[in-house]
């Protein structure tokens, strides 16, 4: 099973909890083989920095320990953005510039014709073969509706935190080249995820279950900690993520993934102690 991800150095806590959630409610003996997308542009923002070497160790390292043939490799696509999106329009996009690199997938070689993209603050609830074996012959992609864009937008506007791409097909559309271009000469509101849909010829819609923005049922598959909207005490928005851990307890009380955290916290807490000894330039924590 092939997997993508893509950011910087930040998302590092997302990109670990997220494969935990993959590893430990899986029961496939199939190995995966994860794609880091990075690059460094911290020319726009200093910490527009790319994921570290030692983090992608790391991830290797953990990967490792649940199959001794999954692989973890980093892709630095530096300039591969300087020669597509540098000063365009969408640079400055909702998010960071990083949520961009998954329109590289065309342009990378050696990328397999079918594989899943996943934002990093995404949890697994349930085996990601029920999502990963979609059949999606014939299709350039699946994926689910964006939560508040199928009200606001249209009512198949999908959410591109997680996409199940079939690469033949969408080579063969043009699907990337198309949305690059929209990217390069329009403004456009949710950047990535707007140039994806506009340049969609043909498109799986996935039920919600298999990316839930804003609840978790028992039937959820992914829970997808997005940006969202709380009525109480007064409308607002918060964007609570699964690595703030405090946060995530006190506004959703789940319990369903604390085997997953719990873990986290212990990696983390491992990853840091070894990082400091090896690179001294941690900050000490507080006692």
């Amino acid at each position: 099973m092939n997997i993508v991800f893509s950011g910087n150095e930040k998302v590092f806590d997302g990109m670990l909890t997220c494969l935990l959630s993959v590893f430990r409610r899986t029961q496939t003996g199939e190995p995966f083989q994860i794609y880091v997308l990075t690059m460094d542009v911290s020319h726009i923002k200093p910490e527009y920095t790319p994921v570290s070497d030692s983090q992608v160790a790391f991830l290797q390292s953990v990967a490792g320990a649940y199959h001794p043939d999954n692989r973890v490799i980093k892709l630095d696509v530096s300039n591969i953005y300087e020669t597509e999106f540098a000063n365009c329009p969408n640079e400055s996009a909702y998010c960071s510039p990083y949520t961009l690199l998954r329109l590289f997938l065309d342009l990378i070689p050696g990328i397999p014709d079918k594989i899943l993209y996943l934002d990093v603050d995404i949890l697994f609830q349930k085996d990601i073969s029920l999502l990963y074996n979609t059949d999606i012959t014939g299709y350039e992609y699946a994926a689910a509706r964006d939560h508040y864009g199928k009200y606001i937008i249209h009512p198949n506007y999908i959410n591109a935190g997680v996409l199940l791409f079939n690469m033949e097909m969408a080579r063969q559309t043009g699907l990337f080249e198309k949305a690059r271009k929209l990217i390069r000469e329009r403004k456009l509101l949710f950047a990535d995820q707007s140039a994806i849909y506009r340049s969609t010829t043909r498109k799986k819609m996935l039920p919600q279950r298999f990316n839930d923005q804003k609840f978790l049922h028992r039937h959820t598959v992914v829970r997808h900690f997005s940006k969202r909207l709380f009525y109480l005490p007064y409308p607002h928005t918060e964007n609570i993520k699964q690595w703030h851990v405090g946060r995530m307890y006190r506004a959703f009380g789940y319990t369903q993934f604390d085997d997953i955290i719990y873990e986290y916290l212990y990696l983390k807490g491992k990853y840091e102690h070894e990082y400091r000894q090896e690179n001294d330039r941690l900050p000490e924590r507080e006692p």
